[in-house]
């Protein structure tokens, strides 16, 4: 199973042969110009490809001004930059506002590893509005991602049968048929996508993101950087602190931690966030569908995975929803408190035995789209996780930290702590324990941390901080519930960072919104 959301907290399949014809520059190694200086052909925005997503190009902003795209070519290897290249695929809105007053582009990082930024900028663009009247907000597919060099594994109907797989063994047998299908996946990736797999490090998509600064023509990074977004920017800051411009981090990943660290505080975050759903949803002044008291909310969710794992009930077409798929719907549910109406829509029909909606949530967080198609944003999260993560984890050690995991969760502890697992076999050695995000010498870095975040747990925006070092890191606090906090439309939030960026105010530290 993917890591869910190393999402890093969070989601078709085409060849890379196909892919790279699509995007000019990705695998000809007949360009030996100096990157740097190329001039980017901005045209309107195609619609999605498989590997992003698919459906419909981005309608047209609101002053009626169209999305546009651009292929940036970079190095394959940034060992050797004068060798092959690969094309990035980049999309931006130019700046609607006094031309005098631009400052430059903001780029966007959304998350993941494997998230599509050509596809999420146009999506989550209206909440971004007041920052295009100073900026061009730009966003891309990283290596690995998209259109990018994508990274591709399995095929639909295999990723079909991947995700029913049980993710959760209970038995010799069954923890010995999930090892064969971790490393049947993994085999496949190295099959299908060998070139890539060495070259998706969160160091290469840093030295990518100092090279679109350097092309789209700013003397500074400006960056917007949400859940693995904020690793990435940390790793920049890291490599180029003298060229951080003014840098957002929300929904903070701990660069302190090592991938097993991350999946623990990972299953205390989303057990959290069921905590807070199941005490909203008997608060209210209806009766709650799906439980009488809090406890009795959580219980119900536990017995429904109990009896789904012998037992899977109808869910969307031939396939049934098992303890794993209603297990990740719930996951996916809790990334946003917009999304807890949906779980208790899916929870209270699965209670009567359909499954429906819980796969649909389920689907979402796999990249599934109507038509069965997969976008590679499974194949790339676990692609980028293991080129990163140096730690490699066997069958027998998971089985020693059961315990710890399911006294963290009874509900998501044995499906987190078995992912640990998906770097097994891995082609490609990760680069380290966890990533240096040191910065000294970097403008300040805004840094905002949501005390109900599931993914990226609060914790982690404080060691941000403290790893940044002396200067660096700005701490903004946001006493709500999901993942990120700018996106919660929270005013106080939402002043402080448009202040920054727009103006240069860096907030007071400890700044506290509710």
């Amino acid at each position: 199973m993917p890591n869910p959301p190393r999402l890093r907290a969070a989601a078709l399949t085409a060849s890379v042969v196909l892919i790279c014809t699509l995007v000019a520059g990705c695998g000809d190694d007949s360009e030996d110009q100096d990157v740097t200086a190329q001039k980017l052909s901005w045209k309107d925005c195609p619609a999605p490809n498989a590997a992003e997503g698919g459906g419909d190009a981005p309608s047209p902003l609101p002053n009626g001004d169209k999305w546009q795209c651009a292929t940036m070519k970079a190095p394959l290897d940034w060992d050797e930059p004068e060798g092959e290249k690969i094309g990035l695929a980049l999309i931006r809105a130019k700046a609607d506002g006094d031309e005098s007053k631009r400052i430059g582009s903001l780029i966007f990082n959304f998350g993941g590893p494997g998230g599509s930024g050509v596809t999420a900028l146009p999506a989550f663009g209206e909440d971004y509005a007041k920052l295009r009247t100073r900026y061009d907000l730009v966003s891309f597919d990283p290596r690995g991602v998209g259109r990018s060099a994508p990274v591709k594994c399995l095929d639909d109907l295999q990723l079909d049968a991947f995700y029913q797989q049980d993710a959760t063994p209970d038995t010799a047998a069954e923890r010995t048929r999930f090892m064969a299908d971790t490393k049947e996946f993994n085999a496949a990736c190295e099959d299908n996508s060998e070139k890539i797999l060495p070259h998706v490090r969160t160091t290469d998509a840093a030295r990518d993101l100092d090279l679109m600064r350097q092309v789209l023509g700013d003397d500074r990074l400006h960056y917007f950087g949400i859940s693995y977004g904020t690793e990435l920017g940390g790793v920049y800051a890291h490599l180029f602190p003298k060229r951080v411009g003014r840098a957002v981090f929300d929904a903070v990943v701990d660069p302190t931690e090592d991938s097993e660290q991350g999946a623990l505080g990972q299953t205390k975050g989303f057990q959290l966030a069921l905590d807070n759903f199941a005490e909203d949803c008997v608060s209210r002044t209806e009766d709650c569908p799906i439980g009488d008291s809090a406890q009795d909310v959580k219980d119900r969710i536990a017995k429904l995975l109990k009896d789904l794992d012998s037992a899977p009930i109808p869910g969307l077409g031939l396939r049934k929803l098992t303890q794993t798929a209603a297990t990740s719907g719930i996951v996916q549910s809790l990334y946003s408190q917009d999304f807890w109406e949906y779980l208790t829509e899916g929870l209270d029909q699965a209670y009567d035995g359909d499954g429906r909606v819980l796969m649909v949530l389920a689907d979402s967080m796999n990249g599934r789209n109507e038509d069965g198609e997969y976008s590679n944003v499974g194949a790339a999260n676990i692609a980028v996780n293991c080129a990163d993560d140096k730690p490699r984890y066997t069958e027998s050690y998971v089985q020693r930290k059961l315990p710890e995991f399911r006294s963290a969760s009874p509900v998501f502890g044995d499906y987190l702590a078995w992912q640990m697992i998906s770097c097994t076999d891995w082609a490609v050695a990760g680069e380290a324990d966890h990533p240096d995000v040191s910065a000294a010498g970097s403008a300040p870095i805004l840094v905002v941390g949501n005390t109900g975040d599931p993914a990226t747990p609060y914790e982690g925006a404080r060691k941000m901080v403290e790893a940044l070092g002396k200067g660096v890191g700005v701490e903004l606090t946001y006493k709500g519930q999901g993942h990120g906090a700018y996106d919660s439309k929270n005013k106080c939030v939402q002043s402080a960072v448009n202040g920054y960026l727009l103006d240069g105010k860096v907030p007071t530290a400890g700044t506290i919104c509710s």
